[in-house]
């Protein structure tokens, strides 16, 4: 059996007559041997310090997360309360969940769910986080895992018409509008309607409660605001007809306005307890205002199917400027981000975009009304908001100086015909 290599190697060797001395012509091929061995080594370690220098690669941080392309148009977006992390609907009846990060190549997919039959029509998160629910043109309301994207709670043949709109009232109660204008209020700890009333004569296209979750408003194709009283369970009044449809509805200044948009570009304001014809109202220059997206008490966000998001300011009211836009693509939804660090927008470009707002809370806005630019666009808020192909999309417009000297000078602006209180 052969010795274990540690026997060998502890052997001790056979003597052996001395080795005649090398003929001195091999020196030189040792020396020619080191010679080599020594570059090859500076070689080597030559490349290690280029390695040290370049060093791994920092990852690149940018001042928003990347655009998230989709394989169909998102009717709906909506932020995690708590964490960056959005879930869109689409045109399939598919959701999907993304984590967000302003780090390059950190956004990621992290679920998708195909439970729905048709269009996606919105989605929201509960107050916690752990639980969203989203209806559909199949009639359906879905309630799922918000960690793993599977379906927890089914409602099928929820509404007689496709369902339009959804809002979550608290952890138990959720608020449903359909095409056919019927709004139904569920609990779903027993998973049945408590509320099933018609009052609108067409579709419901958002709804909305206020703080202490007693009175839900709604807005309708057919011009008017539903006023509807949850504890008592009944129908209370319709405001006013506008001439277009309303698209959209929000509560400001602590709740004492209701902003509604409207498909013709109008900005109608109603007090609170004064439902019935509006206080105030005006127009700016969009096609419509199909969502709004309140910031601060006092500034709000909008978007258009003309495809811009602007910042609007209400008492004076006034088009403060451009967040971005879905360039010549109609928007379908905006929402804030949980930290109110970012709006985030998807439009018929399959895109899902990102806009940073976080300097928007500290706008302020005076009584005067400042020259209009001569190239007539708005003035630009975010370093990308006249889309990423401007030459100057990298740079926000500055106030000049001779502007601000002209600013006592006031004159009419035709992104607004109001501005009282």
């Amino acid at each position: 059996m052969a010795a274990p290599a540690e026997h060998v190697e502890t052997s001790d060797p056979p003597e052996m007559d001395p080795e005649p001395e090398a003929p001195e012509t091999s020196e030189p091929e040792t020396s020619d041997r080191e010679q080599k061995e020594e570059e090859e080594e500076k070689e080597k370690e030559e490349d290690d310090d280029e390695d040290d220098e370049e060093g791994p690669q920092e990852p690149i941080i940018r001042d928003t997360p990347a655009d998230i392309k989709l394989e169909a148009i998102a009717n709906t977006v909506a932020l995690h309360p708590t964490r960056d992390l959005l879930v869109c609907g689409d045109v399939d009846g598919d959701l999907y969940a993304y984590a967000y990060s302003c780090t390059e190549g950190e956004t990621r997919e992290l679920w998708s769910s195909g439970h729905h039959l048709k269009s996606c029509r919105q989605v929201r998160f509960s107050a916690d986080g752990l639980q969203l629910y989203s209806v559909s043109r199949d009639k359906a309301v879905h309630l799922l895992d918000v960690e793993r994207g599977q379906l927890v709670t089914r409602i099928r043949g929820a509404h007689g018409a496709p369902i339009n709109s959804l809002l979550l009232v608290d952890e138990n109660i959720l608020a449903t509008g359909d095409d056919g204008g019927t709004l139904k209020v569920w609990d779903m700890r027993k998973g049945t309607a408590i509320m099933d009333l018609k009052q609108h004569e067409d579709y419901i296209s958002d709804i909305a409660v206020d703080a202490a979750k007693r009175i839900l408003l709604t807005t309708s194709g057919d011009g008017t605001m539903g006023v509807f009283n949850i504890k008592r369970r009944r129908f209370e009044l319709l405001s006013e007809y506008q001439t277009g449809d309303l698209t959209s509805v929000a509560l400001m200044k602590r709740g004492k306005k209701v902003i509604c948009g409207s498909s013709e570009g109008t900005i109608y304001i109603f007090n609170w307890n004064g439902f019935g014809a509006t206080s105030d109202r005006f127009t700016i220059k969009a096609e419509s205002v199909e969502c709004i997206a309140p910031i601060t008490d006092n500034i709000m966000c909008t978007a258009s199917m003309d495809g811009y998001i602007r910042a609007v300011n209400l008492f004076p009211n006034r088009v403060i400027g451009c967040i971005g836009q879905h360039v010549g693509e109609p928007v379908e939804e905006i929402n804030k981000s949980w930290d109110s660090r970012f709006l985030v927008s998807s439009a018929h470009d399959q895109l899902i975009k990102f806009w940073d707002i976080s300097d928007l809370k500290n706008t302020k806005v005076t009584e005067y009304r400042k020259r209009k630019k001569k190239d007539g666009r708005m003035k630009s808020l975010t370093k990308k908001a006249h889309g990423d192909n401007d030459f100057f999309a990298g740079l926000m417009e500055e106030p000049e100086k001779k502007e601000e000297e002209e600013e006592g000078e006031e004159e009419e602006e035709e992104d607004s015909d109001s501005g009282s209180d």
